[in-house]
């Protein structure tokens, strides 16, 4: 049985908040902050206004830093920058995440430097 009914979307802000917060679970668990905002925007991308956007740019942003975090173990071996590298990303993976959470609860879109575009 088809429905053709309309299911409005609802705004959400506190939700996408969090969501982008969520992020930081990697320094606490070592493996939250993909699995979890994934999940949320999987779940909600259908239902919260601009969750969708929010969702690809976390997703993309946390797959773009495990590509780093991989390019850089070689990168060890000469001289070190593999290591400078990760420090600098664990930087970028605090700090951007946080950013980002302060734009979504104003109502703006995110921005992640140096992400690759793997979810369109």
């Amino acid at each position: 049985m088809e429905s053709n009914y309309y299911t409005a979307k609802r705004e959400d802000r506190q939700l996408l908040f969090i969501t982008h917060l969520c992020q930081l679970l990697t320094f606490a668990t070592g493996f939250g902050g993909l699995v979890v905002p994934l999940i949320l925007w999987l779940i909600q991308r259908d239902k919260i206004v601009d969750m969708n956007e929010h969702g690809k740019a976390i997703v993309n942003f946390q797959l773009s830093l495990i590509v780093f975090y991989i390019v850089c173990i070689p990168l060890i071996l000469f001289f070190g920058l593999g290591i400078i590298g990760w420090v600098l990303l664990c930087i970028a993976g605090f700090i951007y995440p946080i950013i980002n959470a302060i734009r979504a609860s104003n109502g703006e879109y995110p921005r992640y430097p140096l992400s690759l575009n793997f979810v369109s």
